[in-house]
């Protein structure tokens, strides 16, 4: 493909980007990418190695020299660590606390829009995230954001049996000073609140299948 296609699919914590993103790229053949993961699997690399994850300068130093690549499987885009994907590992309490602490930080997220961006070699891509549209990919054709009330996000989480604090994530992630959590000025909001995932995923895929991007 000359031309690979870009989806952004950014929103809060338990906004459903995750299954929606899924579900879209598997509708359109498209690349899966989790931005999240990412995040995630360079927290826990800290935490496996001992660094401080509230040390930004420890956990800098670490980002810039480790050993990741990028790898797709499944049309699934894995961020590996020495030739390894910790898809367990990533998923603990123990990284899901120290995940948006390392995301918070600048050169952290320099790193990561740069190794997203490369992404591209795979093919057109439906990624997921907190700044696609706004940071890693702000010319992408396709933007959206999904949005549910907090009252139904934490019930969402709630039911996954997170413990996930969502309000002060939500916090979190619209006041830092990296690429803050906001809605791209010519993103798509879609309040999912009463919506099911699939009545979701077929919103985002009928203004995508509406508006073709060149191939």
């Amino acid at each position: 493909m000359n031309n690979p296609v870009v989806i952004a699919i950014d929103g809060a914590s338990a906004s459903g980007k995750s299954t929606n993103a899924k579900n879209v790229a598997r509708a359109l053949g498209f690349i899966h990418v989790d931005t999240g993961a990412m995040y995630r699997t360079l927290a826990w690399y800290c935490l496996k190695k001992g660094v401080d994850v509230r040390d930004a300068k420890a956990v800098e130093a670490l980002c810039g020299q480790w050993n990741a690549t990028l790898d797709c499987v499944d049309n699934s885009v894995r961020l590996l660590v020495d030739g390894y994907y910790p898809a367990r590992e990533i998923r603990t309490v123990q990284v899901s606390e120290a995940t948006p602490l390392v995301a918070a930080m600048p050169k952290v997220r320099e790193w990561m829009k740069e190794t997203q961006r490369q992404c591209l070699q795979f093919g057109s891509l439906v990624m997921e995230g907190r700044d696609i549209g706004t940071h890693v990919f702000p010319g992408a054709r396709f933007k959206f954001y999904l949005d549910a009330s907090l009252s139904e996000r934490a019930k969402r989480r709630a039911a996954e049996g997170s413990r996930e604090d969502i309000a002060a994530r939500d916090e979190r992630d619209t006041r830092r000073t990296a690429a803050p959590l906001q809605i791209a000025p010519d993103a798509i909001v879609i309040n999912n609140s009463q919506l099911t995932t699939e009545q979701t995923s077929a919103l985002i895929l009928e203004r995508v299948r509406k508006e073709p991007a060149p191939v």
